[in-house]
């Protein structure tokens, strides 16, 4: 009888002692087949959240009408665009916004029924907020908030919607009423990260007892890297992991990796118990380059000692599976998908669709910044083949653009002077304005075609859409970030510049 009582209460001591110890996560090694990145082209700055056995990330879209795609998966490999958050002009005012502002960092939540998306418009120098019971849309009108800053986001717990930014370079958070965005309490510092420039995209979560401030700090370019801190309370003092950066680039390790950049991420757990981290990156071409802009790139994450380990400590590779080719075709029947995008808020009156045509009447020039005639839809690959069958039909110029910034882009147009019509190849870099080669025409239309390998942007035109012409060739290297700046990507577009056009169809594969 002693022995048994000696026993219960060494179990239940035992019960007590466990009872007393931190919650950590579960140490489940994330098993999924995957290519990198999980969403191609210019989609930077990657925000997740779960509902349920539903996945959805949002991405910031500067100086793009609509803003905000908004991207659905059941599995975290395989992505559909269901939709933008911000479709009216009256969520997204973006005047003669630039690919260095506009619409910033965002981040989605799921709290009770609703989802979240905050963002800023640095446009109007504003952070907002934005709500729907369905991420495909529609969401509700802006609701500014107090605090500065960029990169804003929200944690919901315990009643509470603490909201956290950056002003001036720090961490700070304060806590807000969800639905009318009033400030609650006053806006206080809480981690300046380890002493990287620009100290961003802050996101906190409550895991177990600790709270874990996840934060990007380098800048976003070769020197970008993820840190993160935990403390007790939301308002710290916070405690900085012992193996910052949990993720970068910037290493021995990384430094012939064609994927570069590595930071701005959010975490999220799978209904498996397993961790994520979708984070951005970018993939260079021709040497230190990069043209597609900042890409979605996903990796597993365990946790150690109570402390995130990002893909086993490695660099990142392109993924488990190789990488799909997409092909899409339009015809011009029906509204143009969510999937097409404008330089600022567009005029509705240059752009018609139906019965297998998109009517453009011609703007300003691309390079002016100030509302041109041009849609389009990322370049998603380095591989690209696009085509489109144009007429002109009056003085100016239409075609396709290869659009990455205001005073770095190109195109293949067809360009009309009276009764004459040729077919040309421009190209804008920084003060560079350069037609590299033309051919007359006979008539007002022709079909025209840009192909790439990542290193050459090729230009063709035909009479036929058979038999092709060769014009010429330049580097993708002239329309990276590295070279005309910018914090977007390529965008191939269709675009009239004074002239009164018709496109009969399009398509694009890469």
């Amino acid at each position: 009888m002693l022995l048994y009582l000696h026993y219960m209460k060494k179990q239940i001591l035992l019960l007590l002692l466990l009872a007393s110890c931190t919650v950590r996560p579960a140490a489940v090694v994330p098993s999924l087949e995957y290519h990198n990145p999980i969403i191609p082209g210019f989609h930077p700055d990657p925000s997740v959240c779960r509902a349920g056995d539903d996945y959805y990330i949002v991405n910031s879209s500067f100086q793009y009408f609509p803003g905000v795609p908004v991207y659905h998966s059941r599995d975290l490999a395989n992505w559909e665009l269901i939709g933008n958050a911000l479709d009216r002009e009256s969520q997204l005012p973006l005047e003669q916004s630039g690919s260095w502002s506009g619409i910033y960092a965002t981040t989605i939540r799921y709290h009770e029924g609703l989802f979240y998306m905050i963002t800023t418009n640095t446009t109007i120098g504003k952070n907002f907020y934005v709500t729907a019971e369905n991420p495909a849309g529609p969401w509700s009108e802006p609701i500014y908030l107090e605090q500065a800053g960029i990169d804003p986001s929200f944690l919901f717990e315990d009643g509470k919607c603490y909201f956290v930014s950056n002003p001036g370079g720090q961490i700070t958070l304060c806590e807000i009423d969800p639905a009318t965005g009033e400030q609650l309490t006053p806006s206080r510092p809480i981690w300046n990260g380890m002493g990287g420039r620009f100290p961003e995209g802050p996101h906190i979560y409550k895991i177990g007892k600790w709270y874990y401030l996840l934060i990007s700090e380098g800048g976003t370019e070769l020197a970008h890297s993820l840190t993160v801190a935990r403390s007790r309370s939301p308002y710290g003092p916070y405690e900085a992991c012992p193996n910052n950066p949990i993720l970068t680039h910037c290493s021995h390790a990384a430094e012939n990796n064609q994927i570069q950049g590595t930071g701005h991420g959010d975490f999220v757990q799978a209904p498996d118990g397993s961790w994520w981290v979708v984070f951005l990156a970018y993939r260079n071409f021709g040497g230190s380059y990069h043209h597609l802009g900042r890409e979605t790139f996903l990796a597993p994450v365990t946790w150690e000692k109570g402390w995130p380990v990002v893909n086993g400590g490695k660099p990142i590779t392109s993924g488990t599976v190789p990488f799909p080719e997409v092909e899409r075709e339009y015809a011009f029947d029906a509204p143009l998908g969510p999937e097409w995008i404008y330089i600022q808020n567009p005029d509705s009156t240059r752009y018609s669709v139906g019965d297998g045509c998109l009517r453009l009447e011609g703007g300003s020039s691309l390079s002016a910044n100030d509302h041109p005639t041009f849609v389009g839809v990322r370049q998603e690959g380095e591989k690209l083949e696009a085509s489109a069958n144009v007429k002109i039909e009056s003085d100016g110029m239409a075609g396709i653009s290869l659009y990455q910034i205001s005073d770095g882009h190109a195109e293949l147009s067809l360009v009309r002077s009276g009764g004459r019509v040729r077919a040309a190849v421009r190209y804008t870099i920084k003060s560079i304005d350069h037609e590299a080669a033309s051919l007359t025409l006979t008539g007002a239309s022709a079909w025209l075609k840009i192909t790439s390998d990542g290193n050459l942007y090729k230009f063709y035109v035909s009479a036929n859409g058979k038999d092709w012409q060769y014009l010429d060739a330049i580097s993708c290297q002239l329309l990276s970030t590295e070279v005309v700046g910018g914090f977007t990507g390529v965008v191939v577009g269709l675009y009239a510049q004074k002239a009164s056009a018709e496109v009969s169809s399009f398509s694009i594969k890469s």
